[in-house]
């Protein structure tokens, strides 16, 4: 390849000083215990093939991968992949409509039944095929009437499908500014849904980059939210960056976590400004709290 070798990967992530902020040093945290992170492949690395991408994760330093629609690659490829460096692939997206419609998935628009079911049989057909833990069910931008009796629809059969794979099936809000009319807009209309069809494998992905958009306070409302909690996601607010900065106190958030005992791997979907590799200063701060 004509890229950074794996070990010159690994070098610059080492030696990189974004994390070293002022009150934002994870290092006085005493976060080192439970806290291991998983590498969102939509946004990390993007300048790599899947499988490549894979890889460089692994180099990093990530305990899991997870990804937004990999179909493009046959997923056998990426399983071998995956089996070589030994990370799981925590989870991936249904796939999301016409984007350049600004669809954002299919589930809760009523006109698009059979390409919703068709686009959850995919995506659970080809997880259980790399052995994926999750399906994150994409619902759409929709404000028909009958929109939520048709979310819940596509949710039941996607759990019943999932079910027998052991993969669980995610929602998640999105905020309004960045995906306007978003059907499923807060977690107390996520909670309402996941209580209604009340299955266990229907859980709520906890964005800390869209709740905390919308809501704020994201420590409460995952204390609020946390049984209904099946995976974690950051970035930084508002310029959806890597943690060391913004509005949101991300590490205090992630030592929350610690205390409370998560020890499922956090999802890293931010947007790196330049090289990946480069942007994983917070990452090293990590990795050398944990070996003190």
């Amino acid at each position: 390849m004509s890229r950074l070798s794996l070990a010159q990967r690994g070098n610059l992530i080492l030696t990189s000083t974004s994390w070293n902020k002022p009150g934002r040093n994870l290092r006085r945290r005493g976060l080192n215990s439970l806290a291991r992170f998983s590498a969102n492949l939509g946004f990390l690395w993007t300048d790599l093939f899947l499988v490549e991408a894979i890889h460089a994760a692994k180099a990093a330093g990530f305990h899991a991968v997870e990804c937004h629609w990999p179909y493009d690659v046959p997923a056998g490829s990426l399983a071998r992949a995956l089996n070589e460096v030994s990370l799981p692939m925590l989870s991936l997206n249904t796939a999301p409509g016409d984007l350049s419609k600004s669809e954002f998935g299919l589930a809760a628009l009523p006109k698009r039944r059979e390409e919703a079911r068709a686009a959850i049989d995919q995506a659970i057909a080809y997880g259980a095929e790399i052995r994926t833990q999750a399906v994150h069910v994409m619902a759409g931008v929709t404000n028909a009437e009958t929109a939520h009796d048709v979310y819940l629809d596509n949710l039941k059969y996607a759990c019943r499908m999932a079910e027998p794979y052991d993969i669980t099936i995610l929602i998640e809000p999105l905020n309004q500014h960045d995906v306007p009319g978003y059907f499923l807009a807060d977690t107390k209309q996520a909670s309402d849904v996941i209580t209604e069809i009340a299955v266990p494998n229907l859980k709520l992905l906890f964005d800390c980059y869209h709740v905390g958009s919308t809501e704020g306070e994201i420590e409460n409302r995952f204390r609020e939210l946390q049984p209904l909690i099946g995976h974690v996601q950051f970035a930084s607010i508002p310029d959806r960056g890597p943690p060391n900065d913004g509005q949101i106190d991300l590490p205090s958030f992630f030592a929350m976590l610690d205390n409370l005992g998560w020890s499922r791997p956090l999802g890293a979907e931010y947007r790196p400004v330049g090289a990946t590799d480069a942007s994983l200063g917070w990452l090293a701060d990590l990795r050398y709290g944990a070996s003190r």
